[in-house]
């Protein structure tokens, strides 16, 4: 990939930052769609552009100016508690924009895009009602992608990460219970910290190591195919408010909800195909709590 153009959307988020750097490390040109001016750190060699991916004639005009060879679309709405609250946002954000830019890259035919998804969609023919709109958007995303691939035969992937977490501002528990810890370490924010269930279980993965697999799987994955990323080891999150705990300097008040036991993952969740390709997450999800919380520390998430 080194010296083609990749095209990077939601490149001002939590994955999108870290996906700017690391790319544009390699020698690519890195062209990164944002929502508004500024609103991405000065990066070497990343080209930022200012586009909504809802409005057809932006999108179109900006991936006919630049003629990516690959794109990678992170761009969209992650927050569940947010979903409930609007949840016609999150069809326009997560679906809508997807098809947008989809659309868009139909005058390109030779581009490898990756659409990364996310473990919280549901299966359509066993269970056929979400348990939250940000599930439901997932879900019609990965539909309506496959669908297009099939009806426009573009060279589209799929990535479905689970709980991605590292150094960063992010709507993950992590760096969710990392700020609440900081902040009442600077004696603000002293109020409790609510958490689902001690007993949901999770994989986590740092975001380092999606952006490898990301890299691989635009590189030499298979169009059409849905490739998950995970670490393939499961924790409680009461195991990581406990060690998140360890790592802090005051005491903080959590609140414990009652909901059943939950698994991340599935019997047919497996990176057996990535593994094949030469992946393998490097960074423990220990080291990545660390880092988390000297992220905090040092100011970060500010502004």
């Amino acid at each position: 990939m080194k010296d083609q153009t990749l095209l990077i959307t939601g490149a001002n988020g939590f994955t999108g930052r870290h996906a700017c750097d690391y790319f544009a490390s390699k020698g690519n040109r890195v062209v990164a769609a944002i929502r508004r001016q500024n609103s991405l750190p000065a990066i070497s060699g990343v080209d930022p552009r200012v586009c909504d991916l809802t409005v057809k004639n932006e999108v179109l005009a900006m991936v006919d100016d630049i003629s990516p060879d690959f794109v990678l679309h992170l761009a969209g709405k992650n927050s569940v508690p947010e979903s409930w609250n609007d949840p016609l946002l999150y069809m326009e954000k997560n679906v809508l924009s997807t098809l947008t830019l989809l659309d868009a890259l139909r005058n390109h035919p030779e581009c490898r895009i990756l659409i990364v998804g996310s473990r919280l969609k549901f299966p359509l023919v066993s269970f056929p009602y979400s348990p939250h709109p940000y599930s439901l958007s997932k879900t019609l995303e990965e539909c309506a992608v496959l669908s297009w691939r099939e009806l426009f035969h573009q060279h589209i992937l799929l990535a479905e990460p689970s709980n991605l977490i590292g150094p960063g501002s992010s709507t993950g528990i992590c760096a969710l219970l990392a700020r609440h810890i900081v902040n009442s370490e600077q004696g603000r924010g002293m109020n409790s910290f609510r958490i689902s269930s001690r007993y949901d279980m999770c994989d986590f993965v740092d975001v380092r190591d999606a952006i490898l697999a990301y890299d691989l799987i635009l590189r030499k994955g298979e169009s059409g195919r849905v490739y998950p990323i995970c670490s393939g080891i499961e924790c409680s999150l009461g195991d990581v408010v406990t060690s998140m705990l360890e790592l802090g300097n005051v005491s903080i008040v959590l609140e414990m909800g009652n909901a059943p036991q939950s698994s991340s993952t599935d019997d047919d969740y497996s990176c057996e195909d990535l593994h094949e390709m030469g992946w393998k997450p490097q960074i423990p999800w220990e080291q990545s709590l660390v880092e988390i919380m000297e992220y905090f520390r040092n100011g970060g998430g500010k502004g």
